[in-house]
């Protein structure tokens, strides 16, 4: 399936299991808006139109889940967080990024580790992401477990301190979610 090796305790999957919530919130493009806030000097209200027009990026590899799948060669296109993050003007006490979706989940990554990494995705293989898979827009990133990519995304707010996420605070999952530590629970 692939050469890339796997985490520890990870098995490879050619198919996109659906974990978590399957019922998307109402999507209607017309009146969808992400939000970025926090600790910005100009907070931001992005119509879904504008962000499917803002330049996108082509990003591929292999997704890990929690619950012990992994599925390589999987590609995403979608906004780098950075794009979203630079007109918002971060103030210097941000130091953590929350994306929270409109359902109440939601997740905490240290802001330098976003830089290159975590994607706002509207498209995966050159198809619209699936709403059972967290389209229309859902965050990606690579290097940690898959419930760090929040599904259905709706805000991006910048903080100065951690926050536990939905899955950290629901499941007990590690806030690291680093795979290859296998940072699975707390």
């Amino acid at each position: 399936m692939s050469a890339e090796p796997l985490p520890p305790n990870q098995q490879a999957t050619r198919r996109w299991p659906v974990v978590g919530e399957r019922e998307p919130e109402p999507f209607d493009p017309a009146t969808w808006r992400l939000e970025v806030g926090g600790l910005v000097a100009r907070p931001l209200s992005i119509p879904y139109a504008e962000l499917a027009a803002m330049p996108r990026v082509a990003r591929a590899g292999t997704i890990h889940c929690v619950t012990r799948w992994s599925r390589p060669g999987t590609a995403f296109e979608g906004v780098p967080v950075e794009a979203l993050l630079a007109p918002a003007e971060p103030e210097a006490g941000a130091r953590f990024v929350r994306f929270a979706s409109g359902r109440g989940h939601d997740t905490t990554l240290p802001l330098a580790a976003c830089a290159g990494d975590v994607l706002v995705a509207l498209s995966s293989g050159g198809s619209p992401i699936p709403p059972e898979h967290g389209g229309p827009v859902r965050t990606v990133l690579f290097r940690r477990y898959f419930y760090k990519s929040v599904k259905w995304l709706r805000a991006v707010e910048l903080l100065a301190e951690d926050r536990p996420g939905f899955w950290e605070r629901t499941s007990g999952y590690h806030d690291g979610a680093d795979p290859w530590k296998e940072q699975r629970f707390w």
